[in-house]
């Protein structure tokens, strides 16, 4: 693939995904006591779907080709559908945006953790260098800033939670970037990046739905319907779920990954600015050299080596 330079045009699409994707965990936590985090996770998708089948519907002309798939298909459904953003709606009950976003930008880490062990990626000394300085910044969050409190071990859950989160996502990831011989080269079907995604959320949309069926009979909450509960479902299904996706797509299509994960990281930023402005929570000094250290294992570890 022919990667090209920057231009503004693709510096505006890869600056939205991580403007979506951090007013999605702000939105979460507003959401908190009116709407379940499990039930917000299937009513997003459940919308995300209706608004994918216009877009990907010709994928369901070839059934066949779903059903010889559907093992790894039903595993990216679950990881990236199911997991993640469920476990990101339930770790904003205890957690911030600001602590969500930063520890999501410990990705690298966990990217070269699971490339290592289940992939024999074994990771250079640079890429290593990287992970450390992203671990130090998500170990600042955790302690929030207090070397006492991470010696105590005293943490958040929901903290824990999205890094339990962020290592599925890795694992998702991971997927995506090495699927099975059914999905590459001519052996992969002509799906274009609504219907590859459409048949994930179709599947994603089962175990979302599933698990919302156990919080309701486990823990049953009611939504508390209100115009600003409608809108807001209706931002996450369509902001952080489709159009982000897409433009992010268009992005890294047209860079490459390695300048794409420098705008993922806009995404704390964002979150902070948003949970100032929203939320009243305003950034802490940790929060900003958070930040500047996985920032810093970004650049270290997507830097070319020397020839």
């Amino acid at each position: 693939m022919t990667q090209h330079a920057l231009t503004p045009r693709i510096a505006v699409f890869l600056t939205l995904p991580p403007l979506l994707w951090a007013a999605n965990a702000v939105v979460g936590r507003l959401l908190v006591g009116s709407v379940p985090p499990l039930a917000l996770n299937g009513l997003r998708w459940a919308l995300a779907l209706l608004i994918l089948l216009p877009l990907g519907w010709r994928v369901l002309r070839n059934p066949q080709a779903i059903r010889a798939r559907w093992p790894y298909l039903a595993l990216l459904g679950f990881l990236g559908v199911g997991c993640y953003n469920a476990m990101q709606y339930f770790a904003l009950q205890t957690s911030t945006p600001i602590n969500v976003t930063l520890i999501a930008s410990s990705m690298p880490l966990w990217m070269l953790a699971v490339g290592a062990i289940f992939y024999r990626e074994h990771p250079t000394r640079r890429q290593l260098l990287g992970a450390l300085l992203s671990l130090g910044g998500v170990a600042l969050v955790l302690s929030r800033g207090q070397l006492a409190v991470l010696l105590g071990l005293r943490l958040v859950p929901g903290d824990m939670l999205m890094l339990l989160a962020i290592a599925l996502w890795a694992w998702y990831s991971w997927l995506l970037a090495r699927p099975p011989a059914h999905m590459r080269g001519q052996a992969r079907p002509p799906w274009g990046w609504a219907e590859l995604l459409l048949v994930q959320v179709l599947f994603g949309a089962v175990w979302a739905g599933a698990a919302t069926g156990v919080e309701a009979a486990l823990n049953p909450a009611p939504i508390r319907w209100s115009p600003w509960v409608v809108a807001a479902l209706v931002y996450v299904a369509v902001g952080p779920s489709v159009l982000a996706y897409r433009f992010w797509g268009m992005g890294v299509a047209t860079v490459g990954p390695a300048i794409a994960a420098f705008f993922n990281n806009l995404t704390p930023v964002f979150a902070a600015l948003m949970s100032a402005a929203w939320l009243g929570e305003a950034p802490h000094w940790y929060h900003v050299v958070a930040f500047a250290l996985i920032a810093a294992g970004i650049v270290v570890t997507s830097r070319p080596a020397k020839r």
